[in-house]
C-alpha cells in the first residue's frame, strides 16, 4: 500500500525527467552555438587583419581618412603616412627619397599625406592643394610647391601673391583654384587633420609613420629602416 501511495503522489515524475533533460540538451546547444559565434567572430577578425593590414586596425582612420591623397596600390599592406606642410623645408626634402622607396618597394606601400600646416599662411597652400586635386593635379602641385618653396616662403611665412605664377607650370586653371580653395569642405579637411595630428603627437613636421608606428629616432636613414621592417614582416620571402 505504502509503493502505492508513493506512485499516486508522483504520477508524472518521468515527464518532468525528460522536460529536465529538454532544459539541458537546449542549454547545452545554445552555449555551443555561443561559443561558436564569438569562435567565429574571432577567426573573421583575424582574417581580416590578414587580409587588410594595418587597415584593419581600429585606430586606423585616425590616420587615414576617405579625404587623404593617396599613392601606391590598393593592396598594400605597408602605410606611410605623412603629416606634411607644405611650406616646410624639411617636408620637401624627404619627398625624393619617398620616391626612392615607392619605386624600391612597387605594389607594396601606400603613401598618404595628411595635413600638418603649423607655419604662418600654410593652411593657404593646403588649399590650394585640395583646389589643385579637383583639378587632377595634386601630385603634381605638391611637388611644385616643394621644389620652389623659395619663391613663395619668407622666414617660414608663406607669401601667397608669390603662388599663382607657379600654378600654370602644372596646367591648373588659377582663376578655378582660387574659388575652390574658399570650398568650407576644405576648412572641415584641415580641421580634421590637425584634431588628428594632436591625438597622435605630431608637434612638428614631418610627422612619419609606418603602419601605424611612429618615426622614432627621426631621419632618412631610421625611416627606411622602419619601412623595411614592416615590409619584411608583411611581404616574409
Amino acid at each position: 500500500a505504502d509503493l502505492i501511495h508513493r506512485a499516486d503522489v508522483h504520477p508524472d515524475r518521468p515527464e518532468e525527467e525528460k522536460s529536465q533533460m529538454k532544459r539541458i540538451l537546449f542549454a547545452g546547444t545554445c552555449l555551443v552555438l555561443i561559443v561558436g559565434f564569438f569562435l567565429g567572430a574571432s577567426y573573421y577578425k583575424r582574417w581580416r587583419a590578414a587580409e587588410l593590414g594595418f587597415m584593419a586596425q581600429e585606430h586606423a582612420s585616425t590616420f587615414v581618412r576617405p579625404h587623404s591623397p593617396t599613392l601606391g596600390s590598393d593592396d598594400a599592406k605597408v602605410y606611410l603616412v605623412k603629416f606634411t606642410d607644405p611650406a616646410c623645408e624639411t617636408c620637401a626634402s624627404f619627398s625624393p627619397l619617398i620616391k626612392q622607396v615607392m619605386d624600391a618597394f612597387p605594389g607594396r606601400i601606400r603613401f598618404v599625406i595628411r595635413y600638418a600646416p603649423f607655419h604662418e599662411g600654410a593652411d593657404e597652400a593646403v588649399r590650394i592643394l585640395e583646389a589643385a586635386k579637383r583639378q587632377g593635379r595634386f601630385w603634381e602641385t605638391l611637388e611644385l610647391l616643394y621644389r620652389r618653396q623659395d619663391t613663395w616662403t619668407r622666414h617660414h611665412r608663406v607669401l601667397l601673391g608669390e603662388v599663382w605664377p607657379l600654378l600654370p607650370e602644372v596646367g591648373l586653371d588659377v582663376e578655378r583654384v582660387k574659388v575652390d580653395m574658399r570650398d568650407p569642405r576644405i576648412t572641415a579637411i584641415i580641421e580634421q587633420d590637425l584634431a588628428d595630428a594632436e591625438v597622435l603627437g605630431v608637434r612638428k613636421t614631418p610627422g612619419f609613420f609606418v603602419n601605424g608606428k611612429p618615426l622614432e629616432p627621426f631621419g632618412s636613414r631610421p625611416l627606411m629602416e622602419l619601412i623595411k621592417a614592416e615590409i619584411r614582416e608583411k611581404y616574409p620571402e
